[in-house]
């Protein structure tokens, strides 16, 4: 069954190798519409060879790995939107698919998954977004189909959800990076190989998140914590989420050492951007404490993960952008400063391991400058580990 299979495989994967240039920017819910539909027709291009093996298939089941912003990988307001148009369409047209939710259980059982970004579009073609989708034999680990659509709506509701408003940090990772890799590759290429080995645990995590955002902080934590001792368990978003049930939880002892170990996660894999906000201007953190009443131990724990590493650890500023290059560079510096100031604090030998830069609004994630939840990506502190010069 398999060989017949690997040539239906390989004989749609022929027909979907030229495929023409997207078409005009359309209004979000088209776009959607012509995206599922496109991946889709992608999948019956050879009817006749189908129907010969038809006896021999099992209704083919899909999953879909929740929508992400391609620049920052997080899930937002409108990428939820757009998966559950995406689920209404393929249940409405396209029945031979049958659409399970992206959980433990089914995973285990699906022959394809469907995953997709959407991204700011910066081509110079008019449309202010993109979507893209991509269809991958989780079996072979190709790409069998692979469609975008441009969107002509101005703006769309960019907010990140509530996981990824409350994360501390940015957990974009590897595994992140490839699943917004898959989304753009062409049908006929291998998707992703790390962002594939992880999606049995980025079923866990999903349900972990699922129930956080519902609110059932006691569920979410079992799930975090069962995701965190897979093999593959050390992943941000993970301890992301551990840090913030605990938070919730009030295991405020817990809280401090999952949030140390992110801050190792980051400081090791040279990816830790962490969720400052200061008052707006200043270098003085925001006075709220349900954002900032964590931030001084935010630092201790950073302060000794840094402490801990030969190398030394350059903190970097970022700002938004609103206002003048200038001014946004000298802020971003300032706030870097002050934070290296605070690190020093907690542990004064990194006087000699720390230095500072700003990059005010130059390497905005987001870029928006609409200075609210949906781009306080853009307002972060990183700390990238350097050699120390002599």
């Amino acid at each position: 069954m398999w060989h017949v299979l690997a040539l239906c495989t390989a004989a749609l994967l022929a027909a979907c190798a030229h495929r023409p240039a997207p078409s005009s920017a359309m209004p979000f819910d088209q776009a959607v519409t012509q995206a599922v539909d496109d991946l889709m027709v992608q999948t019956q291009k050879l009817p006749a060879f189908l129907a010969k093996v038809e006896s021999t298939l099992t209704q083919r089941r899909i999953v879909i790995d929740p929508l992400l912003e391609g620049a920052s990988g997080q899930q937002t307001e409108v990428t939820r939107v757009a998966e559950q148009r995406i689920v209404q369409r393929m249940q409405a047209q396209f029945k031979q698919f049958t659409v399970t939710p992206f959980n433990a259980n089914e995973i285990g059982n699906a022959q394809y998954v469907l995953n997709g970004t959407l991204v700011r579009d910066k081509d110079g073609s008019g449309a202010p977004y993109r979507l893209n989708l991509a269809m991958t034999e989780i079996k072979s680990g190709m790409v069998i189909a692979q469609s975008v659509a441009r969107i002509s709506d101005a703006s769309l509701d960019t907010r990140p959800t509530a996981f990824f408003r409350d994360s501390p940090v940015n957990g974009k990772d590897r595994g992140v990076e490839g699943y917004i890799r898959t989304a753009e590759t062409p049908a006929g290429q291998a998707a992703d190989a790390l962002y594939l080995e992880r999606l049995p645990t980025a079923t866990v995590l999903q349900e972990a998140t699922a129930a956080y955002e519902a609110g059932r902080m006691s569920e979410a934590l079992s799930r975090y914590e069962a995701a965190s001792k897979r093999s593959d368990g050390q992943q941000l978003r993970i301890y992301s989420g551990l840090y913030l049930t605990q938070s919730q939880l009030g295991r405020t002892a817990d809280a401090e050492r999952t949030f140390g170990t992110l801050a190792r996660l980051g400081l090791e894999s040279n990816n830790l951007s962490v969720k400052f906000l200061f008052k707006p201007g200043s270098t003085d953190f925001l006075a709220d404490p349900k954002i900032s009443a964590a931030y001084p131990m935010w630092l201790r724990q950073i302060a000794r993960q840094a402490a801990q590493i030969d190398a030394c650890v350059v903190v970097t500023g970022h700002t938004s952008r609103t206002g003048s290059e200038a001014v946004n560079e000298r802020l971003s510096l300032q706030r870097a400063t002050s934070v290296k100031a605070r690190l020093v604090g907690e542990a004064p030998p990194l006087s000699k391991k720390l230095r500072e830069a700003g990059m005010g609004f130059r390497e905005n994630i987001v870029g928006t400058g609409a200075d609210d939840a949906s781009d306080a990506l853009d307002r972060r502190v990183e700390f990238k580990v350097a050699g120390c010069e002599a």
